[in-house]
């Protein structure tokens, strides 16, 4: 079979993952059921909508499944520090607790130290299911630290899922060892396929022990991607595509970018903002280089996402991030603490547990079709985007002042699609309301019609008010997708009936360095 993966599909005999790989490829991985009762794809797709053997790949993933990022957490370990190529948007930060972005850690860690490290993270965070190796350098510029840290958590926690994010210059090295330690999705950070504008993003690459530079350097960082991608795919691993969009230099693009990785199997898609502050000192940040709008993030993904499935969830996680996408729980796993741990790994445990997540994800799917029914005959263009405030579980269970970010949904007739999240500053500081950050947060979220939120005081619901975006607290701890079709369904009406009139928002800024360790 030539070294691809086979497993038995239980009617058939064996079953070969590349050629489904090719076929989710070709045809975008799309079934005609599912959670959504249509088509779906990608990080979207339900049950109903993969092949079997790739569901039972991306159903507890937080990164490769939307709806499991509801429910499931993820961890990475920073066990890479050297780099091969140089990127003008990075900036690797060491012992730095309060920012969220890639290549940002405060601990470095020997593979022994990880291993015990997911042990204690995975024993007190049951719903932890996934084991990334993301940095804060390249995991194959660290080949044997990134291996080691594979071999060892293989061994104790076999439960847990095993990742890698790289460059990909080195990866058509690394294939057969990263098959061989069942590592079943992979990550490659790819910004162009054009040589001339991936000179104005990368201004060297390393390999083989020589420095190459611009359009050279860049030629070989994208013809070392693809083939590395082409390789993960004749495997059956499954391959995430991410992308930075820099206005002006890769925006337009990216579309050409989403062809080609489709073309050679790529599973998703992930277009992410440029984090371009001057403070965090990368060259983008210190020449003045913009990072996109919200709108024009999505207009982005919305015109590739006919070509290929794409991600929105994404939170441009740190190096060593623990937690929920979107939460970071790295402060409580420190090594001096992990160190003094007596580490019960009770797999057991973490088996029931995660069958209780997937009883609550069913009743989720559930609510959604019950309420869906009810815009069954609905015709209308009008669609709009809600922000909302959850703590995971697929609930409205987070206090407006208390929301670190806003999950964003786009309803229309067809129902409630997760389009992105939007990152924000506390709003309420030691039990008091910060105005500045209220006005940050209107900033964040301007193009929404309405922020849904398990409670909110009095003073931000009437700036919100004044600012044309309606606080809706009255589904307080219910689904965030059947409370939004069941809001939406009564706002249709008011339309209808003359009562208000629909207008378009705005933008929106894409907030950038916000807090995370904030309490």
């Amino acid at each position: 079979m030539h070294g691809l993966t086979e497993v038995t599909d239980g009617t058939s005999g064996a079953v070969d993952i590349g050629e489904i790989m090719q076929a989710i490829a070709e045809h975008k991985g799309c079934g005609t059921e599912g959670g959504s009762g249509k088509a779906s794809c990608g990080s979207g797709a339900g049950q109903g909508d993969l092949p079997t053997e790739i569901w039972e790949k991306v159903k507890n993933h937080p990164c490769y499944s939307e709806e499991a990022h509801h429910h499931y957490a993820r961890m990475h370990v920073a066990v890479a520090p050297a780099c091969n190529i140089q990127c003008n948007y990075c900036n690797r930060k060491y012992d730095c607790a309060n920012e969220s972005r890639p290549g940002v850690v405060s601990e470095k860690l020997s593979p022994e130290q990880a291993a015990k490290k997911v042990l204690a993270v995975a024993s007190t965070i049951p719903q932890m299911t996934v084991l990334g190796i993301a940095g804060p350098g390249d995991p194959l510029a660290n080949p044997a630290k990134t291996f080691k840290t594979f071999e060892l958590i293989s061994k104790t926690a076999p439960d847990i899922k095993l990742c890698l994010s790289t460059n990909g210059l080195t990866l058509p090295d690394h294939v057969d060892t990263i098959a061989a330690y069942n590592v079943d999705h992979v990550t490659i950070t790819i910004n162009m396929v054009d040589p001339e504008i991936g000179a104005q993003i990368y201004p060297w690459v390393f390999y083989n022990h020589k420095r190459y530079t611009g359009i050279e350097g860049a030629r070989l960082l994208t013809e070392r991607q693809l083939l590395g991608l082409e390789m993960l795919t004749a495997r059956g691993i499954l391959t995430k595509i991410n992308s930075v969009m820099i206005p002006g230099v890769n925006d337009k693009h990216l579309v050409e970018v989403n062809k080609a990785v489709k073309s050679r199997g790529a599973f998703l898609h992930n277009i992410m903002p440029l984090i371009s502050a001057p403070e965090h000192g990368t060259v983008f940040g210190l020449t003045g280089q913009r990072g996109p709008s919200a709108q024009e993030l999505k207009a982005l993904q919305d015109s590739c996402e006919g070509e290929m499935n794409m991600m929105r969830h994404c939170r441009q996680c740190r190096a060593d991030a623990v937690g929920l996408l979107g939460e970071d729980r790295s402060a409580e796993f420190t090594t001096d603490k992990i160190m003094a741990m007596e580490v019960n790994y009770d797999i057991d445990t973490r088996r029931a547990y995660q069958a209780a997540v997937e009883q609550e994800r069913v009743a989720k799917v559930a609510a959604k079709q019950e309420e869906l029914e009810s815009l069954a005959g609905e015709s209308s263009d009008i669609k709009l985007l809600i922000a909302v405030a959850t703590k995971g579980s697929g609930l409205i269970n987070e206090h407006f002042g208390h929301a670190k970010e806003f999950q964003v949904y786009e309803l229309s007739t067809s129902g409630a699609k997760f389009v992105g999240h939007r990152r924000v500053d506390l709003y309420c500081q030691g039990g008091f309301g910060e105005e500045d950050s209220l006005e940050t947060i209107i900033k964040a979220i301007n193009d929404c019609h309405a922020v849904f939120v398990a409670k909110i005081g009095g003073c931000p619901k009437s700036d919100l008010t004044a600012a044309g975006i309606e606080p809706v607290d009255q589904y307080a701890h219910e689904f965030i997708e059947k409370s939004a079709i069941a809001w939406f369904k009564a706002y249709l009406d008011k339309v209808n009936s003359g009562e208000i009139t629909h207008q378009v928002r705005g933008d929106a800024a894409i907030r950038q360095g916000a807090l995370i360790s904030a309490a």
